[in-house]
């Protein structure tokens, strides 16, 4: 039976995985319907790029300031409030039709989803211990990337057939419904929420994150990586229509990511410590064949295949490079870190925007995965050196095991 309320580290983490399930599930449809609305009513790839823009604009922006409240407040609170006010948001997304207020809106609903990411990211070591780090990662990793499975499939079936209000709608409960779920654990989501004169204030994530150098490298590698990976996601309905499968195709495509994510974070619940370099690299080279190989493959099912794969080497990656951060990073100022880290990538993601629009109408949309695949190679070759010295030097750089609550 589904107990109202749950106090088990494990039951914890599976209802907080649930949550993030449901409403990425209602975010990756809307993520869908908005390009494909904006699309339908423009027909422009430069109106395309402005929606991507706003939308990861305003998460890079807001991000530090998502993450200090993660670190000041109990982040069950916090994810609580985020989610309700996500659902506000979507619903008056709902209600608008001119693609300029369309932009604005999401903009707005972005930033006040933006502590959602850091606090998670902070809570899982105090409700799962040390000791389970792998397992709550990669379950969460899981309904995550379910969600972005499902999400997005159904995200371009339902906005091609229902309309991208009804999108909307579904987005706006499945915010509501996750913020019950979260209203439902009982755990441990904060150690302590008293500001620390060693992490005091916005910068204090951004601060640590520049004294650590895997945290360092890792976060300029992803910048370069997703400098061009956003030229994928502007160039994933022009591939569609070249391949003559619509709006269907459209999600499948974006789902395909998440499908192969979803294996991934289940390989990454049982990633053993001494390949948690090995499999945070494994995210660099395993994209950039997935991408890469789109430039080249005829038909639309090896296609998404191609991109499954991609998404399977992400999926491992990321839960290495959770279980990394956490353990580096104390608890007093670990969601600014996440916040920090977030907000560096997404700016990046950002900003590739700006002129992903004119390269895919340059190139089109197989050469701007070529691109993608180009910029995850760099992002490999920033990353393997510093992985390489830090595994020969760590008997003498011991990581903050202390940041990990105990379970």
């Amino acid at each position: 039976m589904f107990a109202l309320t749950t106090r088990s580290p494990r039951a914890a983490v599976r209802r907080l995985a649930f949550s993030r399930l449901i409403s990425l599930t209602g975010t990756g449809a809307a993520m869908i319907a908005l390009p494909y609305e904006v699309y339908r009513a423009t027909g422009s790839t430069l109106w395309l790029s402005a929606a991507m823009l706003a939308t990861f604009g305003a998460a890079g922006l807001s991000a530090p300031f998502g993450g200090a409240l993660g670190d000041r407040f109990d982040r069950r609170r916090v994810l609580i409030v985020a989610d309700v006010l996500g659902g506000v948001m979507f619903a008056v997304l709902a209600l608008v039709h001119r693609p300029a207020w369309m932009i604005v809106v999401v903009f707005v609903a972005e930033v006040v989803a933006s502590p959602t990411f850091p606090a998670v990211e902070a809570a899982v070591p105090n409700l799962a211990g040390a000791d389970d780090l792998s397992w709550a990662n990669g379950t969460i990793g899981f309904g995550r990337n379910v969600g972005l499975v499902v999400g997005p499939a159904m995200g371009g079936a339902l906005a091609a057939s229902l309309g991208a209000g009804f999108v909307f709608w579904l987005n706006a409960a499945s915010f509501l419904l996750s913020a019950v779920l979260v209203w439902s654990v009982r755990g441990r989501f904060s150690e302590d929420t008293t500001e620390h004169a060693e992490h005091q204030g916005l910068r204090a994530g951004f601060v640590f994150v520049a004294r650590d150098r895997i945290l360092r490298t890792v976060t300029v590698a992803w910048m370069v990586l997703l400098l061009g990976v956003g030229t994928v996601i502007v160039a994933e309905l022009p591939l569609s229509r070249a391949f003559g499968v619509g709006g269907t195709g459209y999600g499948l495509l974006a789902a395909s990511w998440g499908l192969g994510a979803v294996i991934g974070s289940l390989a990454g619940k049982r990633l053993r410590r001494e390949w948690e370099r090995s499999g945070l690299f494994l995210g660099t080279v395993g994209p950039a064949l997935g991408f890469g190989l789109v430039a080249f493959l005829p038909w639309f099912a090896p296609v998404l295949a191609s991109v499954a794969f991609a998404g399977a080497t992400d999926g491992v990656s990321t839960v290495a490079f959770q279980n990394m951060a956490q353990r580096r990073t104390p608890d007093a100022v670990r969601s600014r870190v996440m916040a920090a880290m977030d907000a560096a990538v997404t700016t990046a993601l950002a900003l590739s925007f700006v002129g992903a629009g004119a390269l895919v109408g340059a190139v089109g949309p197989r050469g701007a995965y070529a691109v993608a695949g180009i910029s995850c190679l760099l992002g490999g070759a920033i990353l393997l050196p510093v992985l390489v010295r830090e595994r020969r030097s760590e008997p003498a750089t011991e990581e903050i095991d202390a940041g990990v609550a105990a379970a």
